[in-house]
């Protein structure tokens, strides 16, 4: 009895070593206060940032202390070496920012992340739907057909109005138009830190529901050392990009401050869709023991010429650059293009988020934003109607005159929550209040004939308040170490008011409120380290948005999101496989057709679902040669679907829903030589799509295969630069002739007392094969 007593006395006492460096750019951190959480185990790192300690057996909490902290949990059983890269720390403490809208890689939610090496790779002006375009089930498209300008993204076949956007936990979405418009941040990829594009409900997230998915942006992390650079590329269509980058890196170790400024021009493919954009970052941060606190102010500038009246099908072949905006017949009788056919749009935002931890439990987060937005757009009418412009006096009811639409708007937001975490349980609760409010208006500013009116005056004016309050707690509760179960709880409430005219000087008088549950709830099963297993399930709502109220729709969509998924992660091979069933009800999906400024128009589909099988993998074939395939299958339908064809409304059964293509997949194939050099050969492939919901012929808009080549060449041993980073991107190296996007449209024929629906269909074509080449110098 007594020798097992002292053997197991001896056990406990048994001590093991944990020693490792602490570095901080390469470079041994000295006075680093290395310690054990609750336990009276310390010391400091040496002058090459070596530390040592020697512990007993048992499980521990280190804590690493150097202006801020980074917390290590380890069980020891044995010897260990840790070493820390202090920059780490940093980018850890950024994340805390989106903590409340993502989720963990083991989370059982569909996600992916592009993280900021890969973004850098392919940045060379496109906007950042582009660079998604390999993401699962993404499909991207751009008005002016290079990339630059305005652009969307379609995900499992929701349109970017679907798409929930926050950046820092902010929502990006217009409040009123809930269309996200990268135009007004050009180059903000050159800020982002990392994103992750939750496909389906996801997790709860700040401002409207996701219908398609939600995208969350984190922008750069702070950087421990004072640097600075200047990136430029060129391309075609006369693309040019110029950005320059600075940082102090941490001054006496818990203050740095950045920042940005980039132009971006461009021709473009289509005629005339040139655009002229400039943006700024700023950005401040403070970061000490348990406090971490970021100020920022970003923004752009932007003029395009207007591209978004795409061209009809028998344009294709003979013209297919073509572009009708600004087009006019002098008094000559000769075409002509009014050069000042665009549009122009400033918008700044501004950031302040805090985070606070009180001990190992507890932290909290509070965030504060103001946005401002502000511009028109300038339109040559032909013959317009005089009257109708509140031009009066004039001798002749009809003349050309040149008008502009404006929009001025502020969003303010304060954004709250607080997090309890421990070994088993993670649970945040929290608050968010956003208020919106603009002024809708419309100005002559010449026409041939003025008659009594003069420069400025308004023909309609409308404004618009929204305001939302949401609160939310979600908490995940791992049961063992196989088991863990996430639960969501979110209440929207959404109060909408308008007064005033239209655009088409149609009264619009809206007063609405919604409120919304969404629960969400899932189950994650690790069968071991390599397999795991998921399920979830979620429910949202989203409001209508102004063009809505504007064609008499003011009922919510429903949707109940179902995802079954299995992740696969070894050294070589990782697979994300999840199967999803989308159920609505009162969906609003796009006609085909499009409004007097080129935006999509919608309609309620009644009931229709969206049931669809993603696929990724990351396959390391060699230690230099990797794939990236992902393929996406899909069947969406409008259930019972009603149309007003030949003269009467007609049940056209199940019908496909409009931009939802069965199959898109994409895949990039990667070889890396050496850490210097790398090329990828990049593919993605969009199955054939209706434009429409009444499956005509003429609304089919065509398959393609694209193919892109990206390279990428780090010079590190520069006697100048501390490095040099070449890139190459030559996209559609096959020069195929495709449309990404189009339009479609219905218009009845009467003869004989018979009515007959004719159809048209217009497109987007895309470029044919183009480059853009970059350098960018590190100092």
């Amino acid at each position: 009895m007594k020798v097992c007593l002292l053997a197991s006395l001896m056990s406990y006492a048994q001590e093991f070593t944990i020693k490792g460096q602490v570095t901080l750019n390469n470079q041994g951190i000295e006075a680093v206060d290395v310690y054990t959480k609750n336990e009276n185990h310390h010391t400091f790192t040496g002058p090459n940032g070596n530390y040592e300690l020697k512990i007993p057996k048992g499980e521990y909490t280190l804590v690493f202390a150097y202006g801020n902290k980074k917390e290590i949990d380890l069980k020891l059983t044995e010897n260990k070496t840790i070493n820390l890269q202090w920059e780490s720390t940093i980018e850890e403490l950024n994340e805390v920012l989106v903590s409340s809208v993502r989720v963990k890689a083991d989370s059982p939610i569909t996600h992916s992340n592009l993280n900021k090496k890969e973004i850098k790779q392919r940045n060379l002006g496109q906007d950042i739907p582009s660079l998604m375009n390999y993401i699962p089930s993404v499909v991207t498209t751009t008005d002016a057909g290079n990339g630059v300008g305005y652009s969307g993204i379609r995900v499992r076949g929701s349109d970017a109005s679907r798409v929930n956007v926050t950046i820092n936990g902010i929502p990006y979405n217009d409040q009123e138009s809930q269309g996200t418009f990268w135009v007004n941040l050009p180059d903000f990829a050159s800020t982002t830190q990392n994103l992750q594009l939750q496909r389906g409900v996801g997790t709860s997230t700040n401002g409207s529901g996701a219908f398609g998915a939600s995208l969350n942006i984190l922008t750069e992390a702070a950087s421990s050392k004072a640097s600075g650079s200047l990136a430029n590329s060129y391309g075609s269509f006369n693309t040019r990009k110029h950005t320059l980058k600075y940082s102090t890196g941490m001054l006496d170790s818990n203050i740095e401050i950045s920042g940005r400024l980039s132009q971006i021009k461009s021709d473009g493919y289509i005629d005339r869709a040139t655009s002229d954009l400039k943006s700024y970052f700023v950005q401040g941060v403070y970061s000490y023991e348990n406090t971490y606190i970021k100020a920022l102010t970003f923004g752009g500038e932007q003029e395009t010429y207007q591209a978004w009246n795409g061209i009809e099908g028998d344009q294709l072949k003979d013209d297919r650059t073509y572009n009708s905006a600004g087009e006019y017949t002098d008094k000559n009788g000769n075409i002509k293009f009014y050069e000042n056919e665009i549009d122009s749009y400033k918008q700044d935002h501004y950031q302040l988020h805090w985070h606070q931890d009180y001990n190992s439990n507890w932290s909290s987060k509070l965030s504060l934003n103001y946005t401002n937005g502000r511009g028109f757009f300038e339109q040559y009418k032909e013959d317009a109607d005089l009257d109708f412009h509140d031009i009066e006096n004039a001798p002749v009811n009809e003349a050309d005159l040149i008008r502009r639409r404006w929009l001025d708007n502020d969003y303010f937001v304060v954004s709250s929550d607080a997090s309890y975490k421990s070994n088993n349980l993670n649970i945040t609760t929290g608050l968010f209040y956003s208020y919106y409010t603009n002024d809708h208006f419309g100005e002559v500013i010449w026409s041939e004939y003025a008659g009594d009116s003069e420069i400025y005056d308004h023909y309609y004016d409308s404004n618009g308040t929204k305001n939302e309050y949401t609160i939310f707690s979600k908490a995940t509760y791992k049961f063992s170490d196989q088991w863990q179960a996430f639960l969501d709880l979110q209440g929207r409430f959404i109060t909408y008011k308008t007064d005033g005219l239209s655009s088409d000087k149609i009264p619009l008088d809206v007063d609405q409120n919604y409120e919304f549950f969404n629960p969400k709830a899932g189950l994650s099963y690790q069968l071991n380290h390599m397999n795991q297993f998921y399920a979830s399930y979620g429910k949202a709502h989203r409001e209508p948005r102004r063009s809505d109220f504007e064609n008499g729709i003011t009922k919510a969509e429903e949707l109940d999101d179902f995802e079954l998924g299995w992740r696969l992660n070894n050294d070589k091979l990782q697979i994300n496989t999840n199967l999803y069933y989308m159920h609505y009800n009162n969906q609003m999906v796009l006609t085909g057709a499009l409004d007097d400024v080129g935006s999509p128009i919608r309609e309620t589909s009644g009931k229709s679902y969206r049931l669809g099988l993603e696929v990724d993998a990351s396959i390391l074939l060699s230690s230099n040669f990797s794939i990236r395939p992902n393929v996406a299958i899909s069947r969406n339908k409008n259930l019972d679907f009603y149309a007003k064809l030949d003269g009467s409304l007609q049940n056209l059964g199940d019908t496909n829903i409009s931009f939802s293509p069965e199959i898109i997949a994409g895949n990039q194939f990667i070889y890396h030589p050496n850490d210097k050099f790398q090329v990828s050969l990049l593919s993605k492939y969009v199955g054939e799509q209706y434009m429409g919901n009444i499956d005509a012929e003429k609304s089919i808009l065509s398959d393609y295969f694209v193919n892109d080549i990206n390279l990428v060449y780090n010079w590190t041993n520069s006697p100048i630069f501390e490095s040099v980073v070449f890139t190459g991107l030559v996209n559609n190296i096959f020069d195929i002739e495709y449309e990404s996007n189009g339009f479609f449209y219905t218009y009845d024929v009467t003869s004989n007392g018979n009515t007959e629906t004719m159809g048209g269909a217009g497109y987007y074509p895309q470029a044919g094969i183009n480059f853009l080449v970059g350098i960018e110098l590190n100092f």
